[in-house]
This record gives C-alpha cells, sequence and structure tokens, in this order.
C-alpha cells in the first residue's frame, strides 16, 4: 500500500545475497505492520517468526530491535515485543511534523523550472483522478493508496534523500494507526478538492501557496479523524 514497499518483495529477492538476515526479517516484519496483518498492540512472536523464515532468533531479535528504534514496536519488560499503539499526543505531534515536510516540500517544488513542475503536476493530477474514480467506487483502500502516492510524488521531487527518510519514518508510524479509520465519503471529497488546489498551485509555480495549502491539508486531514480508540485520516 505505501509507495515505497510496493516492489519490496521483488527487492528482497533479488538483492537476498546481498543482504543480512536481519534485515530480511525486518523487512518482513514491516510488510505485515504494514498492511495489517499484525495489528496496533499485538504482541510479535519471536519464535514464529524464526520457524516461518527459517533463520535463528539472533537475527529476529536485531531486526526487532531496530524496528523499535523506528518507532514502529515497543519492547515491554518481560512480556514481549508488541506493534506500538499511538496514543493521541503521538499522532499530533507526527501530524505536526508532518506539516513541516508537506509544507516545505511543497514550496521546494513549486519553485522548480517549469520543465520539471509541469510534469509533477500532471502526475498529480492523474492521481487525483485515480482517487476520485475511488471514491466513486466506494474503494476506500485505492483511494488511500493513490493519495499517499500523491504526497510521495512531491517529497521525492524535491530530491533530498535525509527529507525522504524522515517523512518515510512519519507517514509509516501513522499508518498503522490510519489502517483500520478512513473517514467516509465526505471527508475523502473535502480532501480531494484540497488535493487540486496544491495541484493547481504547484502547476502555476506559487510556491508561497503551494507551501500554504500544503500545510493547511495536513492540518485539516488531522482534524478529520475519527476519536473513538483508533485514530485515522482521509489521507
Amino acid at each position: 500500500m505505501l509507495p515505497w514497499t510496493a516492489s519490496a518483495t521483488a527487492d528482497r529477492l533479488n538483492d537476498v545475497r546481498d543482504t543480512s538476515l536481519a534485515k530480511l526479517v525486518r523487512d518482513d516484519v514491516l510488510e505485515l505492520i504494514l498492511h495489517g496483518a499484525l495489528l496496533p498492540g499485538q504482541r510479535i512472536n519471536e519464535p514464529d517468526i524464526a520457524a516461518r523464515l527459517k533463520v535463528s532468533r539472533v537475527p529476529v531479535r536485531e531486526a526487532l530491535r531496530e524496528l523499535e528504534s523506528s518507532g514502529l514496536v515497543v519492547a515491554r519488560k518481560n512480556a514481549g515485543v508488541f506493534v506500538r499503539q499511538l496514543e493521541a499526543i503521538d499522532v499530533r505531534e507526527l501530524y505536526e511534523l508532518r506539516e513541516m515536510q508537506d509544507g516545505y516540500a511543497a514550496s521546494r517544488v513549486a519553485a522548480l523550472p517549469a520543465a520539471r513542475r509541469q510534469p509533477l503536476a500532471r502526475r498529480l493530477e492523474a492521481a487525483i483522478g485515480v482517487m476520485n474514480a475511488s471514491v466513486d467506487s466506494g474503494d476506500a483502500q485505492a483511494y488511500y493508496a493513490e493519495n499517499l502516492k500523491f504526497h510521495w510524488a512531491i517529497v521525492e521531487a524535491v530530491g533530498n534523500r535525509q527529507l525522504l527518510d524522515a517523512y518515510r519514518g512519519v507517514i509509516q508510524r501513522l499508518h498503522v494507526a490510519r489502517l483500520s479509520n478512513l473517514s467516509g465519503d465526505a471527508g475523502r471529497r473535502i480532501s480531494i478538492a484540497e488535493h487540486l488546489q496544491i495541484a493547481k498551485a504547484l502547476r502555476q509555480g506559487d510556491a508561497a501557496a503551494c507551501e500554504q495549502l500544503a500545510r493547511a491539508h495536513v492540518t485539516d486531514a488531522h482534524a478529520r479523524l475519527i476519536p473513538p480508540q483508533q485514530t485515522g485520516d482521509t489521507r
């Protein structure tokens, strides 16, 4: 579902000789978390993972330590390792960070020369078309996936690898909380209208407006969160 995980399985198979066992285990567990096979609050069974992947417990523990450092899992003394369940304050802080990242990226790409900006604008407009079709067909997952691609395309176009890594970390942590709680059609229609404004400002090369719209969009997305238990948004 996330843009950077689409070919993860194939990549792991192609690069297996050059990849440590711990990284293979980490990527496998990460994929389970991001696809909802391991849910927030669920305990991760180390022996089961080791047996399924036919590895020892050592790379499994190393992989889980790395996932813990990224904020996706949490280790509890004498209890085990669990998929992290975000509290409301965690979600708010992540959205605040994402607002800055999205705003910065939007400002940067809107200031690109037209020869680089226009193809990106067409890509974003195509994504909006897919989002609209997904809402029409009632396919929330397809809408959500294309929505992620829209924002990832903007951040990727900045060409800053450190920003990409930081943004990926924020999105992955928020993704775990959003999997089970996408807003209804009304919220998605509002979100699409906001996407249209961002794409228009980018096409016109209005960096200030593009930044302001991107920031407001993330703030509004947080405000549209469904309150009970899990938190998610239309994005």
